[in-house]
């Protein structure tokens, strides 16, 4: 079948969801806690300030440094940065 067939296929095991089930649908909070343990858990609100997602080439030998260290390199790379930055010279000391 080509990929970007118009056919409405009806998979028996995904059923298109209506207005009467999700009015049935219940929220976690109001299902019995033996059954809230056995669903997954969402991740709530940081407490923290959130930390901002970017994209950053890195040579390999920096990568695989961080990445030797094990567990956490992650971490580990913002808090060296981290100081790294206080020591930054601020843009009046650069002119």
């Amino acid at each position: 079948m080509p990929k970007n067939s118009k056919k409405n296929i009806m998979d028996p095991d995904d059923p298109v969801l209506t207005d009467e089930m999700f009015a049935r649908a219940k929220r976690r909070s109001e299902l019995p806690t033996d059954i809230q343990k056995l669903l997954p858990r969402s991740r709530g609100p940081q407490r923290a300030p959130t930390k901002v997602p970017v994209t950053i080439r890195l040579s390999h030998e920096v990568v695989d440094a961080f990445k030797a260290t094990g567990s956490g390199w992650q971490t580990l790379m913002d808090d060296v940065l981290k100081r790294a930055a206080k020591r930054l010279p601020t843009p009046a000391e650069t002119k």
